[in-house]
């Protein structure tokens, strides 16, 4: 679009470049009009003036195509007629485009520099994951020399699950999380960006963040398994003295209280142990698990836990398909969700739970119509001991362990927790387990379901 600065400005290049022409033509034809008054041939004065006029200006034009041949930094040269305009416009602006470049190259050396003194291999892809451009980090890492430039990252990260992770970026978005493929005891992290059909790829050494994680890993675990045998004496010596009829009356709150926070951190102890075992153990027991016999379990002891809150808690599955994992972590984590709806619904609310088939794999949720979250804190739900509201959660018994727990066992399932919630609305938490973790239920359990749901309708 045009400006009004750029209207002004392209008729006053265009008159100035007129006149040049016109102011040189009028001195040729000047000189030719002398020269004719003089010699009495006027016309033909006037003709050689022309024709010496258009020479010159071939002439002129030749030098002007043989300087813009040159190197950019070669001044115009002088007498150039009505080009001597045009030349010096032009050279001005080589000068400017040259100072920018100049800078820009500037900017990426620096840039360059920059990479090459990071301590994380910083590696440019091409759209085919081939090696375009990589830092000193990189090349030591992945013993990379100039030779290597166009041959396939994945010839030298040879892990399958940082393929995958390249050509589908179905990995949470902190990154992967591998171990070396050179040395086991190493762990990188990879991050990779895609812009304008390339790829930037960062590798961080996370080896010492490992082992910090594990150290934690193994503190709590051990922290947690101490206390267990002191909190077992306490709670037991409690319940005796509890039980004693001769209890001073003075003395029987104080042992009420005690009973009730020991009771308490020995379930913030239990989930501890639990969290840590499901971090700590690489693999677990998995097996085909029967969902509706599961959920069905899971319904009945909601129930039974509902006794005192009142609420309509329904159960909807619509789908016989199962899953492949450790249905004893999956009945702890969707037990948990179950529990959560119970405890945090005003009485006399609604839990629904349900299990259904869709086209990416099958859904798990559960939805009440309670008190809801506010929606800074669902981020921060699954961390431990995280609390909305640390004067209910106590009220209520939780330990703020829950929801790490159902985070993990997901996660070693392959399926993130999604949550929505409307403050003073309600709350739907649901997981959606993907194909390759269904099972399809025998034919003969799909025969005995229509069955029973035959009888029920009769």
């Amino acid at each position: 679009m045009m400006t009004p600065e750029n209207k002004n400005r392209h008729p006053v290049s265009r008159y100035a470049l007129l006149w040049a022409d016109i102011r040189w033509l009028l001195l040729w034809l000047i000189a030719g009009i002398i020269v004719g008054l003089m010699t009495s041939h006027l016309l033909a004065s006037l003709v050689g003036a022309l024709l010496l006029y258009s020479l010159w200006r071939m002439y002129s034009l030749q030098r002007f195509n043989e300087w813009i041949n040159k190197p950019s930094h070669t001044p115009p040269p002088d007498k150039l007629g009505g080009f001597s305009l045009v030349a010096n416009k032009l050279y001005q602006t080589r000068q400017q485009e040259q100072k920018a470049q100049q800078k820009v190259m500037g900017l990426v050396k620096k840039i360059r520099s920059s990479m090459k003194a990071l301590q994380d291999a910083v590696i440019l892809l091409n759209d085919k994951d081939e090696l375009e451009w990589w830092n000193q980090a990189a090349e030591d890492l992945l013993v990379i020399s100039s030779t290597d430039q166009g041959i396939s990252i994945f010839n030298f990260i040879t892990a399958p699950e940082f393929r995958r992770y390249c050509q589908t970026m179905t990995t949470p978005n902190d990154g992967l999380h591998i171990a070396s493929w050179q040395d086991s005891k190493r762990y990188l992290k990879c991050e990779l960006t895609h812009f304008d059909g390339e790829k930037l790829l960062i590798i961080h050494d996370v080896t010492r963040l490992q082992h910090l994680e594990q150290m934690r890993r193994d503190f709590v675990a051990n922290v947690s398994h101490e206390l267990r045998t002191p909190l077992t004496v306490l709670m037991g010596y409690l319940e005796n003295f509890s039980d004693q009829p001769d209890m001073p009356v003075h003395w029987q709150r104080g042992m009420q209280l005690m009973t009730q926070q020991t009771a308490r951190m020995n379930r913030i102890v239990n989930d501890l142990l639990l969290l840590s075992r499901i971090e700590i153990e690489e693999t677990h027991e998995l097996r085909d698990i029967d969902m509706t016999k599961l959920l069905k379990h899971i319904y009945d002891d909601a129930k039974v836990y509902n006794q005192e809150y009142e609420h309509t808690i329904s159960l909807d599955i619509n789908t016989d398909d199962g899953l492949y994992g450790s249905e004893m972590y999956l009945n702890s984590a969707l037990s948990n969700l179950v529990i959560n709806a119970i405890k945090y619904t005003p009485k006399g609310g609604n839990i629904a739970i349900s299990w259904s088939k869709t086209p990416d794999g099958c859904l798990f949720a559960v939805s009440d119509d309670g008190i809801g979250i506010a929606q800074q804190h669902i981020d921060r739900l699954t961390e431990r001991f995280y609390r909305v509201d640390s004067g209910r959660s106590r009220a209520t018994g939780g330990t703020g362990l829950g929801l790490a727990i159902v985070k993990h066992v997901l996660y070693q399932h392959g399926v993130n927790l999604h949550i929505e919630s409307v403050e003073g609305e309600g709350s739907t938490f649901s997981a959606l387990f993907p194909p390759e973790h269904v099972r399809a239920a025998p034919i003969n359990t799909a025969l005995n379901a229509i069955s029973d749901k035959v009888l029920d309708t009769l």
